[in-house]
C-alpha cells in the first residue's frame, strides 16, 4: 500500500534515526521527532538556522558538504563524533544524500546514534579485561609471596648469627622484602567482602570532600550538585567513599601538575533509571559523576586506564582506579569514563534495591 503525503511525515518521526535536512547554504529546512531529540530542542530554533551554529568550531566540515552539492556526491562516515556547542559528544554513524525536489537541491542527513552500542561493548571488554587483569595479579602475587617469605626467615635466622656490625644487611633484606609485600597487597587490592549497610551516599562524598578540603597542598574548588531524593543505597559506606577518594585525588593531581587555570572539580548526583549494567537490568540506579576541567587522559592509557600499575604520572603507582573498580564491582556496579582536554568525567553507577526486596533475600 502506497504511503499518502499525510502519512509521511509520521513515518518520519516514528524513526529512530535523525533526520536533518539542509539547504544549499547549509540551513536547516527539515527535522523529524529523533532529529530533535539529536539537537536537544525543538524545530522552531532549528528551522532556518546554519548547521554549524549547533557544533563546535571545525566539528562540521563545511567544505566537504558543499562539495557533495556540487558533485552530487552521496557519502558515509562510520563512528562520526558529533561534538555540540552545549560541550555534549555524540557518537553516529552517518549518511548523507543528495536530493532534489521540485528542482530543489538540498542534503539529507540520516544520523544514527551508536553511543549505547558502543558503551555495553566497552563495558564488556573492560568488566573482562579488569576480571583478567586481576587474575593475573592474583597468580603473580601467589608466585612472589612464597619466596618472599622464605627470603624474609632467613634473613631472620641468619641475623642471629650475624654481629651487630653486619646485623644492618639483614635487616635490610627484611625490610625490603616487607615493601613488596606490602606492594603485592596493594595490588590485590582490599580482601575484605563488603559490610553492607543502607547508607546515605551523599555522606560518603561529603566525607570525601572535607577531606580534599583540609589538604592545604591543593587550593581546588570542589563544587556539589546533589540529587536530594535520591534514596538509601546498599553499600559498604568506606568502600564506596575510598573509591571516590581514588577518582578525586587523580583530579587533583592532574589539575596540580598541568597548572590549569582556575581548577574546579565538580561531584554531581542523579538517579538513572531501568539500567543494563554487566547484563543485568536494575530499575534504579545512582549516579555518580566526577568532572574536571583538567588536561585530559593521555590517549596511549585510555584502553587500559583501569589496568593495575598504569599511571600517566611520574610517580603515581597506578593503582587508584584499579581499586576503585574493584571496590564498585563490589556492589554489581560500574565505572565510565569521558575524557578530552578540558574535560574528564569519570561516572560511577550503583545499584539502588528497595529495602524490603533486599530484606527478602
Amino acid at each position: 500500500m502506497q504511503a499518502t503525503g499525510l502519512e509521511v511525515p509520521h513515518l518520519l518521526n516514528s524513526l529512530n534515526t535523525a533526520l536533518v535536512m539542509v539547504d544549499k547554504q547549509l540551513h536547516i529546512t527539515y527535522v523529524n521527532h529523533a532529529g530533535e531529540a539529536l539537537f536537544e530542542t525543538g524545530h522552531k530554533q532549528l528551522y532556518g538556522h546554519p548547521l554549524a551554529e549547533f557544533f563546535l568550531p571545525g566539528s562540521i566540515d563545511t567544505s566537504r558538504l558543499r562539495a557533495a552539492f556540487r558533485h552530487g556526491e552521496d557519502f558515509t562516515e562510520n563512528e562520526v563524533k558529533l561534538c555540540f556547542r552545549d560541550n555534549r559528544f555524540v557518537l553516529a554513524d552517518l549518511t548523507v544524500t543528495n536530493l532534489v525536489h521540485d528542482g530543489v537541491s538540498s542534503l539529507l542527513f540520516e544520523v544514527k546514534k551508536i553511543d549505547q552500542q558502543k558503551r555495553i561493548s566497552q563495558e564488556n571488554m573492560q568488566h573482562a579485561q579488569h576480571y583478567a587483569a586481576r587474575e593475573l595479579v592474583r597468580g603473580l602475587a601467589h608466585e612472589i609471596k612464597n619466596p618472599l617469605g622464605g627470603i624474609r626467615g632467613a634473613a631472620q635466622l641468619l641475623a642471629k648469627e650475624l654481629t651487630a656490625e653486619h646485623r644492618e644487611f639483614t635487616t635490610m633484606i627484611i625490610d625490603q622484602s616487607d615493601r613488596l609485600r606490602n606492594l603485592v597487597d596493594r595490588l590485590l587490592g582490599p580482601n575484605a567482602l563488603p559490610q553492607m549497610s543502607w547508607c546515605n551516599l551523599h555522606e560518603a562524598l561529603e566525607k570525601v570532600r572535607n577531606l580534599m578540603q583540609v589538604d592545604d597542598g591543593h587550593a581546588i574548588d570542589i563544587v556539589r550538585d546533589y540529587d536530594p531524593s535520591i534514596p538509601d543505597v546498599h553499600m559498604d559506606q568506606d568502600m564506596i567513599q575510598q573509591a571516590v577518594l581514588n577518582i578525586v585525588r587523580n583530579s587533583i593531581q592532574a589539575l596540580s601538575d598541568h597548572a590549569t587555570e582556575d581548577p574546579q572539580i565538580t561531584v554531581t548526583t542523579r538517579v538513572e533509571r531501568q539500567m543494563t549494567i554487566h547484563g543485568k537490568r536494575h530499575p534504579l540506579v545512582a549516579k555518580i559523576q566526577i568532572t574536571d576541567n583538567g588536561p585530559g587522559i593521555p590517549p596511549a592509557i585510555r584502553d587500559t586506564l583501569f589496568y593495575p600499575m598504569v599511571s600517566s604520572k611520574p610517580h603515581g603507582s597506578g593503582l587508584g582506579l584499579s581499586i576503585a573498580q574493584t571496590l564498585v564491582n563490589y556492589h554489581d556496579g560500574k565505572i565510565d569514563v569521558d575524557s578530552y582536554p578540558g574535560h574528564t568525567q569519570f561516572v560511577l553507577y550503583l545499584p539502588i534495591n528497595r529495602k524490603e526486596s533486599a530484606n527478602d533475600e
